[in-house]
């Protein structure tokens, strides 16, 4: 019995940067299950979700119209509120001056449209698409297939490309490529009743990364979001990624205890 209430009070506690500084914080045991795992010779960070049951949300802009840009910020916001984050990844692409590049909604409100056509760059690799958080679902859909019959999103953000269509990898990922980055996604279930992010801790190829997902996590929908700019925040793991300000974040928020 001692050595399970240890562990209990174990979990709950985790260690996060705040500016320069550090602090304790304790967090829900079960908000966000994160996990480190290996699969075909690559490692990577696991952070499930179950949208029916979490407070799961985007963030880009704060109250005075600035992009919050770290993790960080986010936090300070949100503590205001007694609230703070169990966990947060930055969750598509953005321009310069961290505005998103494809449909973006936070909180109900649609800050920029749906670009369903092919172009330069990683996100214009069609087929791309949307993570879409509704009322207790979070679902990766394909662009075309969501700009034809708009789901009701509360957040949502298109990246690209998909990794995984169907159940099936996207058809220009190749098995030998040596294109090799530190890679970031999220994947979901065909109900939205599970929404699983992964970071790679060693640069893979789109193929693997893609694989890991259909293959190592049996999802049949997944989305890229980057990869020059991979970043997690998954206190249960002690990890708290710095470097380029960010734009589009992807968050859990719990109360603050």
């Amino acid at each position: 019995m001692r050595r399970a209430a240890l562990r209990r009070h174990a979990a709950r506690l985790t260690l996060w940067l705040l500016g320069s500084g550090a602090a304790l914080a304790a967090m829900p045991a079960r908000a966000v299950d994160c996990r480190d795992t290996d699969f075909r010779g690559n490692r990577y960070t696991v952070c499930e979700v179950d949208p029916a049951t979490e407070d799961m949300r985007l963030f880009l802009y704060d109250k005075g119209g600035a992009p919050y840009g770290q993790f960080e910020a986010i936090n300070a916001r949100l503590q205001a509120r007694g609230q703070q984050l169990a966990f947060a990844m930055n969750a598509g692409m953005y321009h310069e001056d961290r505005a998103p590049v494809g449909h973006y909604v936070e909180d109900g409100t649609e800050l920029m449209r749906v670009i369903p056509n092919a172009g330069p760059g990683n996100f214009g690799m069609l087929p791309n698409g949307v993570f879409c958080i509704g009322e207790g679902t979070a679902r990766v859909i394909e662009t075309l297939a969501y700009a034809a019959n708009p789901p009701k999103c509360r957040f949502a953000t298109q990246s690209g490309p998909m990794l995984v269509i169907d159940g099936e990898l996207h058809p220009r990922f190749l098995p030998d490529s040596t294109s090799r980055y530190i890679r970031n996604g999220v994947g979901t279930t065909e109900a939205g009743d599970r929404a699983v992010f992964v970071m790679s801790g060693n640069a893979v190829t789109f193929h693997d990364f893609a694989s890991f997902f259909r293959d190592g996590l049996g999802l049949p929908e997944a989305l890229y979001f980057d990869g020059n700019v991979s970043r997690l925040y998954a206190p249960e793991l002690g990890r708290a990624d710095y470097g380029r300000m960010m734009g589009p974040v992807v968050g859990v928020v719990v109360d603050s205890e």
